[in-house]
């Protein structure tokens, strides 16, 4: 597991070097398919993020409310769109990356509630950007795909993978 440390000063310039540190080397073999393969399948679900941005006292924001750091992961998300590929599902990585692409609001009772068609249309775009790219390595990718939608709320068919494949 790799855990990356973004600071205020990362977050208030926009720097994007701790992830690319981490990222650019490991895929830094993607001339060579058989060694990018080796590398994307290596850093799968490897990836957490300590985010270390001090807030005043008494700020009620969670962190994925904060603006800066929002447009921080919008640069991450565009610099490096399969980067959920890399997050650490089972702790709950992607799912926070998400709260800080797709407008949300937080329920004391319901946790999270993201803008449904914000979730779907963000949702779907990963889809379609990691088969693309999954597929470009021969890397089974379906049923991971799958797994990271029902993370989400989504159940994806099978279908939908097969059309994607043409």
């Amino acid at each position: 597991m790799t855990n990356i440390v973004i600071n205020s000063q990362s977050i208030n310039s926009l720097d994007l070097s701790p992830v690319k540190k981490i990222v650019d080397l490991t895929l830094k073999q993607d001339r060579d398919e058989v060694l990018a393969k080796e590398a994307i399948q290596s850093l799968e679900q490897q990836l957490s993020f300590t985010i270390e941005y001090p807030l005043e006292p008494g700020d009620p924001r969670e962190i994925s409310e904060v603006p800066e750091i929002r447009l921080w992961f919008v640069r991450l998300d565009a610099c490096y769109p399969c980067l959920p590929w890399f997050l650490d599902w089972k702790s709950g990585e992607f799912v926070r990356y998400t709260a800080m692409l797709v407008p949300h609001q937080f329920s004391s009772k319901e946790g999270i509630q993201y803008n449904p068609e914000a979730l779907e249309i963000f949702l779907m775009q990963k889809i379609f950007v990691l088969s693309d790219w999954l597929q470009k390595y021969d890397i089974p990718s379906s049923s991971r795909l799958k797994s990271m939608a029902q993370l989400l709320g989504y159940d994806l068919d099978d279908a939908l993978f097969e059309m994607l494949k043409t």
